[in-house]
């Protein structure tokens, strides 16, 4: 599949930025209600929030490392690798908004039982204005040759405009979660 590079950084930055909205929104929420879960099995608002901090972080560093590594002049079109469009769709909601797909995170992205729940706020909404930034960067450099390395194994790698959809889908998943569990209150 094929994007216009511009057309796709836009995107990313508009989907990022309503993400820092309802961020702002949960700050109205207390602590009760940011670590209630909908059921035993689920995560809270709060766990879902320090899941998407360790994609940040593995991600940001990886996209800041090569970009700034490793600049290559920007083209106008983006193709989707094989790779990256199949992990891209897995993390797509259908358009009604539920899951496609549901996945077991991996043991190193689950998150803890016990969290401060400002801090993982707080962290969120600064790597979301680092993700920003990275963006405005990213508008500078070629999509399709900077390589960015998964969170699965290092050796699998995807072009830097999978990485930024992969991503980006990935975050919106997840924010629908929240909305889900906030909207379930059980008290």
């Amino acid at each position: 599949m094929k994007y216009n590079s511009q057309q796709l950084l836009d995107n990313v930055a508009s989907d990022t930025r309503a993400i820092l909205l309802q961020v702002e929104k949960l700050k109205s929420k207390s602590e009760t209600e940011l670590r209630i879960k909908a059921a035993p099995d689920t995560w809270s608002a709060a766990q879902v929030l320090q899941h998407l901090n360790f994609y940040c972080t593995h991600y940001l560093n990886e996209i800041e490392k090569a970009i700034n590594g490793n600049q290559k002049p920007s083209v106008e079109e983006f193709k989707a690798g094989w790779l990256g469009n199949y992990f891209t769709n897995l993390m797509k909601l259908k358009p009604d908004g539920v899951v496609k797909k549901k996945m077991k995170s991996p043991k190193n992205a689950m998150p803890s039982e016990i969290i401060d729940v400002n801090s993982e706020m707080n962290n969120f909404i600064s790597h979301q204005h680092h993700f920003l930034n990275l963006l405005e960067i990213c508008r500078s450099v070629n999509l399709n040759s900077v390589l960015i390395p998964t969170s699965l194994y290092s050796f699998i790698q995807l072009k830097l405009g999978d990485t930024l959809m992969f991503f980006n889908e990935h975050q919106k998943r997840h924010m629908k979660q929240i909305n889900r569990v906030l909207e379930i209150k059980q008290y």
